[in-house]
C-alpha cells in the first residue's frame, strides 16, 4: 500500500462527513465564481454604457432597471449577500474539515498507542522511549497535515482552476490560455525543491526526536544529575543538541521560504502577463473593464491557494516524513497473536514445568541454556544465583513477555503458547524489584491489580502486604496522590504497594523478583510470613539475592551462567552445592518473623 492510500484509509470512517464537505466545497466554489460578477455589472452596466447581458436582464424586474439608484443598491446588495454566503459556507466547511482532521489525529494516536502496547517487550527495551512519544505526539499529526493541509486544498484548487478556467475561456480564450502558462514553471520548481525539503525534513524530525530524548533522560535521572552536580554538563549537552536541531530547522525554513518566493514570483508574473494582455484587449475593445476585473479576481482565486500550498510545502514534506515514521512503527510485528483454537487459562491451577528451555537476547548473547525444573501449586520455588545468571529472564518467560527459543514451558501440562495471551497473563501476578507506580492515588495503584476491587478489598491487600500502617498515617490515607513514578514514597513503600497490587490480583501464579530488597529485615519477614500463609493453592516463584528471603522455600533452584546447576532445599544445597554454600558463607541467612518473636520471648 502506497503512502497516499494509507493516509486516505484513515478517512474511511468519515464518508458521510466527507460527502457533506464536498457539498460545502461545491457551494463555496460556486459562490466564489459569482463573487466578482456584481462588480462587473457595476462597472460595465451601472457606471458604464454596456448593455446588460440578456440572461441578467431577464432575471431583473423592469422596475429595478428603470431606476439607476435602485439598480445600484440591488447590485451592491446582491454582492454583499454573495460574499456573506461565501464566508459562512467557508466557515462551516473549515469547521467540519478541522473537526474531522482532529478526529483522524486522535484515532491515529489510539491506533499507534494500541500497536505500541502490543509490541514485544524486547522492542521497548531496545527503543528510545522519547522517540515513541515523539511519534505518538508530533508525528501523529501527519494525516491531518497531509489531508487538511495538502490533499483538500490541492483538490479545491484543482476544482477552482477548472471552474474559473471554463469562465475565462468564455470571457477571453487568449487570457485563459495565458493563465495556464505558469503551470510548467510551477511543476519544475516543485520537482526541484521537493526532494531537498523531504531529506531535510527527515533530518529535522530525527534531531528533534533526539532532543526530546536528551531532555527526557535528564529529567528522569534528575537525582543522579543533582547528586553529581552535573547540571551544567547536561545543559551543555542539551544546548549542543539544540543548536544542531535549530540549524537544521533554519535550513529547512530557508528552503521553504525560497520555494515560496519562487512560486510567488511565478504567479505574480502570470498575473502581470494576463493583466497586461487583458489591458490591451480592453483598449482594443475586445474586453470590457468589468470582464477584466472578473478575470483578475478569478486569477487571484486560483493562484492564491497555489501560493498558500507553496508556503506550506515544507510542512507537507515534514508530514510525509512523519507518515513514514508512523508507518514504520505500525509495520513492526506485534507480540505473537493467539493460536487458532487458543485455550482460556482461567481454570489453571499453576503447575509449571520448564523443559530444556533456551533463550538469547540476540547478538549471540545466550542467557538460558537447557533450563528444566518443575513447580507445583502450594510450593514456593526460589531462584538464586549470581547477577546475570538468568533469573529474571526465567520469570519473564512465564507470562510470555519474552518467547523461549528452544524447549517448552508447560502450564498445567499445556504449552503456554496454546493459551490466549490475555487470559494467561491474567492468571499471573508479577512483582518486579522496582514496582512501577502510576499517576493517581495509592488506592488507584493498588487497585491496578483488579480494577473492580472494592475499597475493603484494597485495604485487605494493603494489610497483607504490610502497607496499611504507613498508608494510614498519610494525610489523605489511600486517597493520597502519588508523585510521578512514586517519587514521593520510599523504595520500601513502593515495594509494599507493588506486593499489595499483586495480592489483590489473587492469581494462581505469583512471581516475586527481589520484592523486598528495599525493606528492612523485620518488614521483610512480616511480608514473607503473609506470603507463606497465602501459598496454599498458589505457585510462588521468588527471585532473590538476599538468602533470607528464600531460606524456607520448598525448593531452591541455583542458576549459574544460564544453566540450572543445582536444586533442592536449603539444607540439601548447603551440603551438596559449592556455589550455594559460597553464597551463604558471604551472606547472613535471615530469620523469619516467628523466629524473631520466639527469640525475643525466650530472651532473659
Amino acid at each position: 500500500m502506497n503512502l497516499l492510500n494509507w493516509v486516505l484509509g484513515f478517512l474511511e470512517p468519515f464518508r458521510r462527513r466527507i460527502l457533506l464537505i464536498v457539498v460545502l466545497v461545491a457551494a463555496e466554489l460556486l459562490l466564489a465564481a459569482l463573487a466578482p460578477w456584481p462588480l462587473k455589472v457595476l462597472v460595465d452596466n451601472v457606471f458604464g454604457n454596456v448593455p446588460l447581458h440578456p440572461i441578467i436582464s431577464s432575471l431583473v424586474p423592469d422596475s429595478v432597471l428603470a431606476s439607476t439608484t435602485i439598480f445600484l443598491v440591488s447590485v451592491v446588495t446582491a454582492g454583499v449577500i454573495v460574499q456573506l454566503s461565501a464566508e459562512f459556507t467557508r466557515m462551516a466547511h473549515t469547521q467540519m474539515q478541522v473537526d474531522m482532521g482532529q478526529r483522524v489525529v486522535y484515532r491515529l494516536r489510539e491506533t499507534l498507542l494500541t500497536h505500541l502496547q502490543a509490541l514485544p517487550l524486547r522492542h521497548h527495551l531496545n527503543t528510545n522511549t522519547a522517540d515513541s512519544i515523539y511519534r505518538l505526539d508530533a508525528d501523529a499529526y501527519c494525516v491531518d497535515d497531509l489531508v487538511i493541509g495538502g490533499i483538500f486544498p490541492m483538490t479545491v484548487a484543482g476544482l477552482n482552476l477548472s471552474l474559473m478556467f471554463g469562465v475565462l475561456v468564455y470571457l477571453d480564450p487568449t487570457l485563459a490560455a495565458l493563465s495556464l502558462s505558469i503551470t510548467p514553471f510551477l511543476y519544475l520548481s516543485l520537482r526541484h525543491h521537493a526532494g531537498t525539503m523531504t531529506n531535510q525534513a527527515e533530518i529535522v524530525k530525527t534531531l528533534e526526536s533526539n532532543l526530546i530524548s536528551r531532555a527526557l533522560e535528564v529529567l528522569s535521572s534528575i537525582a543522579a544529575v543533582k547528586s553529581f552536580t552535573r547540571e551544567t554538563h547536561e545543559l551543555r549537552r542539551f544546548s549542543a543538541a539544540g543548536s544542531l536541531t535549530m540549524r537544521a530547522r533554519l535550513d529547512l525554513t530557508w528552503q521553504e521560504s525560497l520555494f515560496s518566493a519562487t512560486v510567488t514570483t511565478i504567479t505574480l508574473m502570470g498575473t502581470a502577463l494576463v493583466l497586461g494582455v487583458g489591458g490591451l484587449h480592453v483598449i482594443n475593445g475586445q474586453l470590457t473593464i468589468g470582464s477584466l476585473l472578473v478575470v483578475v479576481a478569478y486569477l487571484a482565486a486560483v493562484y492564491t491557494p497555489i501560493s498558500e500550498i507553496a508556503r506550506t510545502t515544507g510542512s507537507l514534506q515534514q508530514a510525509i516524513v512523519s507518515a513514514r515514521r508512523v508507518r514504520k512503527i505500525l509495520t513492526i510485528t506485534p507480540e505473537l497473536s493467539d493460536a487458532p483454537g487458543s485455550i482460556d487459562a482461567r481454570s489453571i491451577t499453576g503447575h509449571i514445568r520448564f523443559s530444556a528451555v533456551g533463550f538469547s537476547y540476540g547478538n549471540d548473547r545466550t542467557v538460558l541454556k537447557n533450563i528444566t525444573f518443575e513447580a507445583n501449586p502450594g510450593e514456593v520455588i526460589a531462584l538464586v544465583g549470581p547477577t546475570g545468571a538468568g533469573k529474571t529472564t526465567v520469570a519473564n518467560l512465564i507470562p510470555r513477555l519474552f518467547i523461549a527459543e528452544t524447549g517448552q514451558i508447560l502450564l498445567d501440562g499445556v504449552d503456554i503458547s496454546q493459551y490466549s495471551l490475555g487470559s494467561l497473563r491474567k492468571q499471573i501476578a508479577l512483582v518486579p524489584q522496582h514496582p512501577i507506580l502510576f499517576t493517581g492515588t495509592i488506592a488507584d495503584n493498588i487497585r491496578y491489580g483488579r480494577l473492580n476491587a472494592t475499597d475493603s478489598d484494597v485495604e485487605a491487600a494493603s494489610r497483607a502486604a504490610h502497607a496499611h500502617e504507613f498508608v494510614s498515617k498519610l494525610p489523605s490515607g489511600y486517597q493520597t496522590d502519588v508523585a510521578e513514578a512514586g517519587a514521593s514514597l520510599s523504595g520500601g513503600e513502593r515495594q509494599r504497594i507493588g506486593i499489595a497490587r499483586a495480592l489483590l490480583k489473587d492469581a494462581p501464579v505469583l512471581i516475586l523478583d527481589e520484592p523486598t530488597s528495599a525493606l528492612d529485615a523485620i518488614s521483610e519477614a512480616a511480608v514473607f510470613d503473609t506470603l507463606k500463609q497465602r501459598r496454599v493453592g498458589r505457585t510462588t516463584l521468588v527471585i532473590a539475592h538476599r538468602l533470607s528471603t528464600i531460606r524456607d522455600a520448598t525448593k531452591i533452584i541455583v542458576l549459574d551462567n544460564g544453566y540450572v546447576v543445582a536444586e533442592g532445599n536449603h539444607d540439601e544445597l548447603m551440603a551438596s552445592n559449592p556455589l550455594y554454600r559460597d553464597m551463604c558463607s558471604r551472606l547472613t541467612v535471615g530469620w523469619t518473623r516467628n523466629e524473631i518473636q520466639s527469640d525475643r520471648a525466650t530472651a532473659p
